[in-house]
């Protein structure tokens, strides 16, 4: 190993690694590595060419990494979501910007945002929906739920830095099954592709439990709305695959409820529903 590497020269090698693994726009990840590894921003990276690298085998390692198409988020433990910076780690789904839109579908439907309620999440993951629902709604209290410890550890430590231990409380459990309080609004983004979907390899990272649904991948959603119509839980929203809607349709087609509203995503694909009990 060199004694002295430049972040040019560094750069440059990284680039390379990269473009032989046919990362795509190779020379930004360099970049982007470069920054989490420096802890500095674009500018500094583009004014300090010729400065020198410290810990470069760290940096090579992240690199190494990326190259086998490990997620960027997983390899910084650090992810960007609802204009916020969350802490990220295997065993908990990196947050895509289309949930960001069930959080606003939740707010659209709290007219009363200094009320006292009671929220559930189901397979809270990395605990990004509960904290931004928790800022939103100052009081607010919030029980989070999932069957993997390890998200739960990832949660936890995203509730503790946003300092949200009082308000968020961490179950380790399937499903509604370790709730006994009345619940005033559960909302999840639950597991919901069809078992045996090929999926791009960077996917293989992340937790499958938190991706696949079952056979035929809108299981566990029947399931939630199975619940929430026996427990008359007022509002449900929830996450869905884009050609999920009229399979969700028609297994309510017979049930009783107040009203049931579907939202899409940034590229106009259905992406999830509320559906509201009376009362």
């Amino acid at each position: 190993m060199r004694s002295r590497y430049l972040v040019k020269d560094l750069l440059l090698q990284a680039t390379q690694i990269l473009s032989d693994a046919d990362i795509q726009r190779a020379s930004r990840e360099a970049q982007l590595l470069l920054m989490a590894h420096l802890k500095v921003d674009e500018l500094w990276l583009i004014t300090h060419q010729s400065a020198s690298v410290e810990n470069v085998e760290k940096y090579l390692q992240w690199v190494q990494r990326r190259a086998l198409n490990e997620p960027f988020e997983y390899i910084v433990n650090r992810v960007n979501f609802y204009s916020e910076e969350f802490y990220i780690d295997e065993g908990a789904l990196i947050p895509r910007p289309e949930t960001e839109l069930l959080i606003d579908e939740v707010l659209k439907n709290i007219d009363d945002k200094e009320r006292d309620m009671l929220f559930v999440e189901v397979g809270v993951g990395s605990g990004i929906i509960s904290i931004m629902l928790a800022k939103h709604l100052k009081n607010a209290k919030f029980i989070a739920v999932d069957i993997s410890s390890v998200a739960l550890d990832v949660a936890r430590k995203n509730i503790e830095i946003f300092g949200f231990e009082n308000r968020i409380e961490l179950r380790l459990g399937s499903l509604l099954e370790p709730i006994e309080e009345k619940i005033d609004y559960l909302v999840s983004n639950p597991p919901y592709i069809e078992d045996g979907i090929i999926l791009a390899s960077n996917l293989s990272y992340e937790p499958q439990n938190a991706l696949f649904g079952g056979s035929v991948g809108d299981e566990i959603i029947k399931q939630l709305l199975d619940e929430v119509l026996k427990k008359q839980i007022k509002f449900f929203s929830c996450e869905m695959g884009y050609d999920q809607q009229d399979k969700i349709r028609e297994y309510l087609k017979d049930k009783k409820y107040s009203s049931l509203e579907f939202y899409k995503d940034y590229s106009s694909f259905d992406r999830g529903f509320t559906l509201q009990n009376k009362g």
